[in-house]
């Protein structure tokens, strides 16, 4: 997977698309298998991210992995062990312009580094740092999850609750996957026509 890599060289790695897609699923996947190659790790993830576990990288499958917290992400660079061979960081987008460059540092240093994050907020539109590191990796995953509307392969992540905020944080019951034909950027309610076929009325059964 990584053979055009030069041996000892660090690169960047971005896994990315809607909410439950499984992103931060591959993260903890490639993790751990650095891991079992008896590579030194150390994952972060923001502040903001306290979902499910404040200690703790955790997909909504709950596949988790240990890491540490941080508000900003110069704070990376100064909690980096020199040892550490890979890096990983979950919810990219929730980070400040600064971390493509900590990303940057962290390569040229020869640290393999993953990071995980939503590519677009919930009108469509790119999130944070996370077109410039699409821009710089060497490698770029992009993972569609399936439209809770319609069963096609989802590009978008809509958004349930009623606000003109950029971040509001949450999971299933606040967010779903869209494919592009049925995302509504304006907001949406949880289940609306949800059947492509609807399920017959009961009611209506023939005697």
């Amino acid at each position: 997977m990584h053979g055009f890599i030069r041996p000892g060289a660090g690169w960047i790695e971005v896994i990315t698309g809607p909410m439950f897609s499984g992103k931060s699923e591959e993260l903890i996947r490639r993790l751990r298998r650095a891991a079992i190659a008896r590579q030194r790790l150390q994952v972060f993830k923001p502040v903001l991210d306290d979902r499910y576990a404040n200690g703790e990288v955790v997909s909504h499958s709950r596949w988790r992995i240990p890491s540490e917290t941080v508000e900003r992400s110069e704070e990376i660079i100064s909690a980096l062990d020199p040892r550490t061979d890979v890096v990983g960081i979950d919810e990219a987008q929730f980070f400040d312009d600064g971390l493509p460059g900590v990303c940057r540092h962290l390569a040229d240093l020869g640290k393999r580094v993953i990071v995980a994050g939503l590519d677009m907020d919930y009108r469509g539109v790119p999130f944070g740092p996370m077109p410039e590191l699409l821009a710089i990796a060497e490698q770029v995953q992009k993972i569609t999850a399936i439209c809770a509307r319609c069963g096609a392969p989802a590009s978008y992540t809509q958004r349930l609750v009623g606000s003109s905020e950029q971040v509001v944080v949450g999971a299933a019951g606040v967010y779903e996957a869209r494919c592009r034909r049925c995302h509504e950027p304006d907001g949406a309610v949880e289940g609306e026509e949800r059947w492509l076929i609807p399920p017959p009325d009961p009611a209506e059964a023939p005697e």
